[in-house]
């Protein structure tokens, strides 16, 4: 293949990614991107401040659809086991604020919901799909700030004991 046919190549890639709304996505061992969230229950986190702290990022669609309700009681209902571990945990979505405020007091949350509705995060992380919404991908990032894991297959009905046994077997301290 000749240069000029090259160049032309890798363009239009790039050109098809741009349009589709395809980004580059994180890998294990990736510095985690920080970011500063509000969250529904008032407060706001920085990742940067959690430094020293296991964390959990599990990203999900959109408040107050099937899968993503079956997923967060999902979390809570395993939320008992998880506080076993020194690890903070979040769900987020590029709904704002009050949505997902409203969508953990339904549901119950006993963890906090992250508000990404300017989808920097979202995009940051390599999830935000092409129609505004976050992919369904949980992040574990270690104590250092390393992504450790990336699940992009997560089972809304099984995701709490999926997300404990991701803890064990990335040997996550407990408390």
């Amino acid at each position: 293949m000749k240069i000029k046919d090259q160049i032309t190549s890798m363009l239009a890639v790039g050109l098809l990614m741009m349009v589709s709304g395809a980004h580059a996505s994180l890998d294990v061992g990736d510095e985690a991107p920080n970011w500063t969230l509000q969250a529904s229950d008032g407060q706001t986190y920085q990742l940067s401040d959690l430094r020293g702290k296991h964390v959990v990022l599990a990203f999900f669609p959109k408040a107050f659809t099937g899968g993503c309700t079956i997923e967060c009681k999902s979390v809570r209902d395993s939320k008992k086991q998880v506080r076993r571990f020194d690890v903070q945990f979040f769900m987020a979505s590029t709904d704002d604020l009050a949505t997902n405020k409203a969508f953990a007091d339904q549901n119950n949350a006993n963890f906090p919901i992250l508000s990404d509705d300017s989808k920097s995060v979202s995009e940051a992380y390599g999830v935000l799909a092409s129609m505004g919404y976050s992919k369904r991908w949980t992040f574990y990032i270690d104590a250092d700030g390393k992504v450790s894991k990336i699940d992009r297959d997560v089972n809304p009905r099984t995701a709490g004991r999926d997300l404990l046994k991701n803890l064990v077997a990335l040997q996550v301290p407990v408390q």
